[in-house]
């Protein structure tokens, strides 16, 4: 089917529907206090519409006014020693690519402000972080001479200097008028032509691919893949230096600078296998959710207790996509701010690993297989050796 609307990263008129969910929770990372709350937490539609003119794939039914990105929200990866020790090695490849000491570094999108601390200890930039979620006790002594933060949205009109770097990551999936959101950064910028750029992205090439349902949700109103995240920031006057998959495959890692004529990279060119992964995706997607619907509800009919392990979106996708409820007896996140919390949509409590000893599971799936070692040395260290399996 074909869209009426324009491709918001390059206002293409060539777009086709390729999924499509009926009502899907409007926020994912929400922290809910009760059950009940959890089950009525408001629900949307989502349609995702692929532009064939430049590869982009977005939520056509995206309402901004429904997420509350202010609110009380928990993304933070950064109690996972395996996302900590990638976030440090991403701040040392910056460190070892540009000279930020005594320059100003602005994150968009910093969360609790862990990357943003992390880059200015090992460079000493001069951070600003801007994220309307974030939470100053989440981080004490950060708010000091060499990093500050605003609550609030980006607005290039409320950062007082333009920065020499601009670090973006996991933030502009959830913009839904990337065209525009990348006007701001040139207008941040203020023509500072030896300004550098970093941007992490989650791949959409791979969810094609796997028909991965479980990374598709309401929050994420935009999806790149390597070329398509390219072709947004050439559209925008940027050329881009650099350009790689990382942690496992799952996210685009990009550097970018204001364009001088550097030559594209070989990676921009996947537009054809893009756009025959997105014609074959309805299909792939239907087959995969129908396999882990059947696996969940074959092992809860027989009697087996199934936990899930990773309490963020992925979770609450994986269950309120495929209308899984009671079949999963117990969620498991090591982040302390999601125990005692409820998922959005099915009402779930969020377990510490240690509520595993007390009711111990027969299979635990795993929401990322980058984690799988971790988990189970945690599970073996408990004494627990269940069914292990990754989405």
């Amino acid at each position: 089917m074909s869209g009426t609307r324009a491709c918001p990263a390059c206002s293409s008129r060539d777009l086709t529907e390729i999924y499509r969910l009926e009502a899907i929770p409007v926020q994912s990372c929400i922290l809910l206090e009760s059950a009940e709350e959890a089950r009525q937490f408001p629900r949307h539609p989502l349609v995702l519409m692929f532009c064939g003119g430049c590869g982009f794939i977005f939520n056509a039914v995206f309402d901004l006014s429904l997420v509350d990105y202010a609110s009380a929200t928990e993304e933070s990866q950064h109690f996972s020693g395996t996302f900590n020790r990638f976030a440090r090695d991403l701040a040392a490849e910056a460190a070892s690519l540009y000279d930020l000491k005594g320059k100003r570094t602005l994150e968009i999108g910093c969360g609790k402000g862990e990357f943003l601390q992390e880059l200015a200890r090992q460079t000493g930039t001069l951070g600003l972080g801007v994220d309307p979620g974030f939470i100053p006790e989440r981080l004490p002594g950060a708010q000091g001479q060499q990093i500050s933060f605003q609550r609030e949205f980006f607005d290039p009109a409320t950062i007082a200097e333009p920065p020499d770097f601009v670090v973006c990551r996991h933030t502009l999936e959830h913009i839904p008028e990337v065209g525009r959101f990348m006007q701001d950064i040139v207008q941040v910028l203020d023509g500072h032509t030896a300004a550098g750029l970093f941007f992490e992205t989650p791949d959409v090439q791979r969810v094609l691919q796997e028909g991965a349902f479980w990374d598709i949700y309401y929050e994420h109103c935009s999806y790149f893949t390597q070329g398509s995240h390219a072709r947004l920031f050439r559209r925008a006057g940027f050329d881009v230096t650099g350009l790689y998959l990382a942690y496992d495959g799952q996210y685009i890692i990009q550097y970018a600078a204001p364009a001088a004529g550097r030559p594209a990279l070989p990676q921009e060119d996947d537009l054809d296998t893009v756009r025959a992964l997105a014609a074959r995706f309805p299909q792939k997607v239907a087959e995969v959710r129908r396999h882990w619907t059947e696996f969940v509800r074959s092992r809860h009919a027989a009697g087996q207790r199934v936990a899930v392990w990773g309490g963020g979106s992925k979770c609450v996708s994986f269950l309120t996509t495929n209308g899984l409820g009671a079949e999963v007896a117990q969620v498991i996140d090591i982040n302390p701010f999601k125990q005692g919390k409820y998922l959005p949509g099915t009402g779930h409590p969020v377990s510490a690993p240690d509520s595993l000893q007390e009711a111990p599971p027969d299979t635990v799936i795993v929401m990322n297989p980058v984690y799988l070692p971790e988990i189970g040395a945690q599970l073996s260290a408990m004494g627990l050796a269940p069914e292990l399996v990754a989405v």
